[in-house]
């Protein structure tokens, strides 16, 4: 529907709602029902919101329905249509859409869309209809609860949503062109609320009492009307400008004239005596130009300085999907009178209404009875009017009630959902990242209201801020809240913003927490350590069991004694002892040892009766293997099976090592339930400073802050002051300057130490100037200094390089090499000399296998190489991995093996068993072909003895397809080893074989079939695909693998069918390569000659021109004239020799089932003649009038081929 053009219903409803004459509207009768009508129109739209952009374009809001809401507010059911209705036109175009659309037509929609809300917007910024909404809100809200009746609650909500709507519009700064201090579009509807009073309406709606179910309405239009505001700025207005912004307002002026300054100089350094075209060339010695000379320079020496190699490159494109998230919100500086009247409605909305209102609407958020995601607007506020009164005349009382350690858990709780939902949700990752954006800055004004709180002359106040700091500093997770957001930042999705935030808030958090640990000396903080899930250990030997042999001799004859008691005691129960663990996790077969360790156990303890019963209960469990004694074992038996198991030395696992691990068994045996789910440890430690600032010394956190150094000269000064303090706690107090060696960031201080404003950014020198002098200090002794500026360091490495490399190794005795005595040293030598040129064994499985101390692989690769045994650990690659490149030496023996196994019915087989460096089948034939040993695959697939087919088969046509039948099943079965070159062999032998002969006339019968099941449609679409390649590659010349690709629901129904996929092999179409390709591919080795004769094959059975003697079955339009009326016949005699033919098979099947037997061992390609002549032969023979002829004449090529092989 084309949207400029009105529907003819919508345009006789807006048409029947009146008419304007002058100023006065005059409304027609059926006013009410066209606007109903209008609602009934939106609210069936479609997806591109077709009615809404027809009456956007047509202009009904502002030319209609605003006169209507004026001069027509006492008609109540028209006004509160009308209402209705511009809710409806008025709703954000996010909430139309769902979201953002991706698709450009439909993004089309939505900027349009856009477009006539703005002028909505524009419509509204009127005192009058601001001054009709006030009036009405204010009559309803003046009835009491108990007259006011339902339809008064929804005109109130509907009007609180209407100016919702209208505020949420987003400003068109391209089309306004506003400066700072002029009145904006936003700044003038502001005034309407203003002037018409509903400013005063909103401020009461968020103190009574008796209106609380508007508090998250009247919040959300509270943000919205301070969407521009800086809160800051906005508390000092009227004030007059403050010492600190003349101060700074000079600073940038200077800077300013610096730059001017400097960019003066070097143009009057640039100008030349002389005309540029008499400049000269120049030789630039040391620099290369794209050959071996020195570059040649065209231009003046003054521009030698500004030349880059990449002066003239086109830039490389950013895409999207890396490109830097863009600022959303602007702030700006509206009209004066507008500041004013906002500021003092921030002082009164502090005075009376804030602390209430959080308090409700943090209410209904912990009880969800608010929307999704209206927690931001709680944030929002939060942060904006905390810093007003941070900012105008600091009083705490005014903001107590998100003044407390409950406020800042539900912050810290949302900034870490947001924070993992932006890892999660990466559709939706710039949204999360805008509301971690709103939290982190809800939570930085939380931290600088406890920190001005410290300066407050009230002794009170600075106590409520010790008790609040010392909560925080203890609990782990405010701590390590800006570890985590500096680790996952992404620029994609934060903007420059959210950093300068994140930075200044880290900044603000650490100048705290120093400045507590300095008051309080010590400070004990929480400790959370994830406990690990105790995992079984796998059972070792116990070679130090705490009995010795003799103890055990000592302690079996009092057992004896026992067990001959027990032994004759028939009334031992074998029930009262369980030998297994029903509720464990290891399946009962395998607890066989752990009933051993048991009955050893009740030994040890003196518990004769207890092991007894055990060993009789495990007998019964576990009767197989005869383990636990025979079913009809003797008592002496029984007993010295015992005397057995006692001196055993049975697998244990290793028990705990720490003291009181007894005690921690037996709390574990109480409650194995809570340990299960208790994961992490909660303990308290003394907090050290600068071990917690050791966690900053990251390349992930320099990153952040030397991505935000980049834009110095866009930062403010107490940016860039909390960027240096932070690199210089780093740098000074961590003494690790090298975190800083960087190139990157050197290129940086370059830039800075060169601006021509440097003067202005003192602070930043001063720090360039300490790290440069710290790196040419170290390079002086540290020649590879040089060579680590190009990547980011981690504290190890930092270490090393003052230090010196490999000091590390030596100072921890965790990473210590494992000590090799001089025996082991000499043994591994032994061991290697003599296994290291034994072929098909891996040297170093033989070695670990001899050692008498278990070494890991690993070691005695590296020791190998520490003794000169080896060259490098790369020599102990093992068999058959990632051997790519071959060595002169291994070319050699491939053209040795080749030579050697030449004349063999498996080449490649030969040389994959006998070459050294073993190799993959596909490296070995793409090197033979390299070399040239080989001119195609082929010539090295395994050669399979043919046997002759019998000449005399009856049924010469049944015999070949199920020849052919036989082939598709010998592919099928191909081993794993020969699926490289699976590709090849269906493009080359197929293409060969199928097309020529057998396939041809056993796809007659195939697809006879298929056409009576109803695949006519399909056969005829593979038809025309199999001639139009044939045309493609006549015109072309060249020919390449073509996919069959099925675009109706019929075709690709076929496809999926087994039986037409039998067609498509006995024709040589390819099927897919698993797991790389989705179609049937028409091969590039089938010729056009031999892709019209398939697609001829595939003609009606009618149609029977490749019988007649004298035409040409490639021109499947030519017919003889006397053949038309000859047609049924010619069918009906086929017809009768396929029942002889099937008759005399039937008759025949005794004698042939041997020769079919002999059909299916045989090899599964058979070359067919390729010969142009014996094609032309073929094609004469088909066309002899005898019917027999086509199966005769298959048998005879087969014989021929067979002759000549065997020749």
């Amino acid at each position: 529907m084309n949207v400029y053009k009105m529907n003819c219903e919508l345009l006789a409803t807006c048409s029947a709602l009146g008419y304007l004459e002058g100023d006065t509207y005059h409304k027609e009768p059926d006013c009410i029902e066209s606007v109903k009508d209008l609602i009934r129109y939106l609210r069936h739209e479609d997806e591109t919101r077709d009615v809404r952009q027809q009456l956007g374009a047509a202009q009904i809001l502002q030319n209609d329905l605003l006169p209507i809401l004026t001069q027509h507010h006492q008609d109540k059911p028209l006004f509160d249509a009308v209402i209705r209705l511009m809710v409806n036109l008025t709703q954000p175009a996010l909430l139309c859409f769902g979201s953002l659309p991706k698709e450009p037509n439909f993004r089309h929609h939505f900027l349009q869309v856009l477009t006539y809300l703005q002028a909505y917007k524009e419509a509204f910024a009127s005192e009058k209809a601001f001054g009709v909404l006030s009036e009405t809100l204010y009559e309803l809200l003046q009835l009491g609860w108990e007259e006011r009746q339902e339809e008064d609650n929804l005109l109130i909500e509907r009007i609180l949503l209407l100016v919702r709507n209208i505020l949420h519009v987003p400003a068109d700064l391209d089309q306004e062109k506003r400066i700072d201090d002029d009145a904006s579009i936003h700044d003038q509807l502001l005034w309407a609320i203003h002037l018409s009073g509903l400013d005063d309406l909103l401020l009461f709606l968020a103190s009574s009492p008796t209106e609380q179910q508007w508090s998250l309405h009247v919040l959300e239009i509270i943000s919205l009307m301070f969407r521009d505001q800086n809160p800051e700025q906005l508390a000092r207005v009227g004030q007059g400008r403050l010492a600190q912004e003349r101060s700074t307002d000079v600073a940038e002026l200077e800077v300013l004239r610096q730059r001017e300054m400097a960019e003066k100089k070097s143009r009057a350094l640039q100008r030349g005596n002389r005309h540029s075209r008499f400049g000269g060339s120049y030789i630039v010695q040391g620099l290369k130009s794209i050959g071996e000379r020195d570059l040649i320079f065209h231009k003046g020496l003054h521009n030698l300085r500004n030349y880059s190699s990449d002066l003239g490159k086109q830039p490389q494109r950013v895409p999207k999907r890396r490109q830097a998230a863009r600022e959303l919100s602007v702030q700006r500086r509206s009209a004066l009178n507008v500041r004013l009247f906002l500021r003092d409605f921030c002082s009164e909305f502090l005075e009376n209404c804030y602390n209430r209102l959080m308090d409700l609407v943090k209410d209904n958020l912990l009880r969800e009875k608010a929307q999704q995601h209206d927690e931001t607007y709680y944030m929002w506020a939060l942060a904006f009017f905390m810093a007003f009164n941070r900012a105008a005349s600091f009083q705490p009382g005014l903001v107590s009630e998100t003044l407390s350690v409950r406020t800042f858990h539900f912050i810290e709780q949302n900034l870490t959902k947001y924070y993992e939902m932006m890892l999660t949700d990466r559709k939706e990752a710039a949204s999360w990242a805008r509301r971690m954006h709103l939290a982190l800055k809800a939570y930085q004004e939380l931290l600088a209201t406890v920190n001005e709180m410290d300066t407050s002359p009230d002794e009170a106040v600075r106590e409520s801020s010790r008790i609040i700091k010392n909560n925080i500093f203890y609990v782990m997770e405010y701590r390590e809240l800006f570890l985590a957001l500096f680790r996952k930042f992404d620029e994609r999705y934060q903007p420059h913003s959210f950093l300068v935030d994140l930075v200044e808030t880290t900044h603000l958090f650490l100048k705290m927490l120093e400045r507590f640990c300095r008051s309080r000396g010590n400070l004990v903080v929480q400790n959370k350590q994830k406990k690990k899930r105790k995992k079984k250990k796998k059972p070792v030997a116990s070679d130090n069991v705490p009995y010795s042999p003799g103890d055990l001799e000592a302690l079996w004859p009092s057992l004896a004694e026992q067990l001959q008691c027990y032994a004759q005691d028939p009334e031992l129960s074998l029930d009262s002892m369980v030998p297994f663990d029903a509720a464990s996790e290891v399946p009962v077969e395998e607890q066989r040892a752990e009933a051993m360790v048991r009955i050893q156990d009740c030994l040890l303890a003196g518990q004769a009766p207890q092991a007894l019963t055990l060993l009789r209960s495990a007998r019964e469990v576990w009767p197989e293997g005869d383990v636990f004694g025979s079913q009809d074992i003797s008592p002496e038996e029984e007993i010295q099976l015992l005397k057995q198991v006692l001196c055993a030395p049975l697998p244990r696992q290793q028990g705990p090592e720490e003291p009181g691990a007894e005690e921690e068994e037996e709390e574990e045996e109480e409650e194995v339930e809570e340990e299960e789910l208790q994961v992490v440890q909660v303990s308290e430690k003394e907090f050290n400073f600068l071990d917690y600032l050791k966690r900053f010394a990251t390349s992930t956190v320099i990153r952040a802050y030397v991505l935000l150094l980049r834009s110095y000269q866009r930062n403010s000064a107490h940016t860039n002051h909390c960027i240096v303090k932070m690199l210089h706690r780093l740098a000074h107090d961590l003494k690790m300057e090298a975190l800083l060696f960087q190139l990157s960031l050197f290129c940086l201080f370059n830039r800075l130490l060169s601006d021509p404003a440097a003067g202005a950014y003192k602070e930043l020198v001063t720090f360039a100037k300490y790290i440069l002098g710290k790196f040419f200090a170290l390079a002086a002794v540290n020649q590879k200094a040089f060579v680590e500026l190009l990547f980011w360091k981690n504290t190890s490495v930092v270490r090393e390089m003052a230090e010196g490399y490999g000091s590390l190794d030596g100072g921890s005795s965790s990473r210590k090499p494992p000590v090799w005595s001089p025996e082991e040293e000499a043994r591994l030598q032994e061991l290697y000399l003599a296994h290291k040129d034994v072929e098909g064994q891996d040297v170093v499985d033989v070695i670990l296998a001899h050692l008498n101390t278990p070494r890991t692989r690993k070691q005695v690769i590296h020791h190998l190489v520490r003794l000169g045994l080896a060259d490098s650990v790369k020599d102990f690659q093992r068999k058959g991995t990632r051997i790519v490149l071959w060595t002169e030496d291994q070319e050699l023996e491939l053209q040795r093996l080749f030579e050697e196994f030449q004349g063999s019915d498996d080449v490649l087989g030969h040389i994959m068993k006998n070459i050294t460096a073993k190799r993959s089948r596909a490296r070995i034939v793409d090197k033979l072909l390299a070399l040239g040993l080989v001119a195609e695959r082929r010539e090295l697939y395994k050669k399979r003895r043919k046997k002759l087919v019998p000449s005399d088969l009856p049924n010469g046509e049944e015999s070949l397809k199920d020849f052919c039948q036989e082939n598709l099943e010998e592919e099928e079965s191909l081993p794993e080893e020969e699926s490289e070159e699976n590709e090849e062999k269906e493009e080359g032998s197929e293409a060969e074989q199928t097309p020529q002969g057998s396939s041809v006339l056993s796809s007659e019968n195939l697809g006879q079939s298929l056409r009576q099941e109803g695949f006519s449609g399909p056969l005829l679409w593979l038809q025309n695909c199999l001639l139009q390649v044939a045309g493609d590659r006549e015109e072309d010349g060249c020919s390449q693998a073509v996919p069959l690709v099925p675009l109706s629901e019929e075709n690709e129904e076929a496809m999926e069918n087994e039986q037409f996929q039998q067609l498509l092999h006995k024709l040589g179409v390819r099927p897919p390569a698993s797991g790389q390709e989705t179609f049937w591919r028409i091969p590039a080795k089938l010729s056009p000659i031999q892709l019209r004769r398939i697609a001829a094959s595939l003609s009606q059975p009618e149609k029977e021109e490749e019988l007649q003697p004298g035409l040409d079955p490639n021109v499947p339009g030519q017919q003889s004239p006397e053949e038309g009326h000859q047609k049924e016949h010619r069918a009906q005699a086929l017809r009768a020799l396929v029942l002889a033919r099937k008759k005399k098979a039937v008759i025949s099947d005794a004698e042939t089932a041997g020769r079919k037997e002999q059909l299916k061992v045989a090899p599964k390609k058979r070359q067919l003649l390729d010969s142009d002549e014996e094609q032309e032969e073929d094609e004469g023979r088909s066309h002899a009038p005898e019917l027999g002829t086509p199966g005769i004449q298959k048998k005879k090529r087969f014989q021929i081929e067979d002759e000549d092989e065997s020749d």
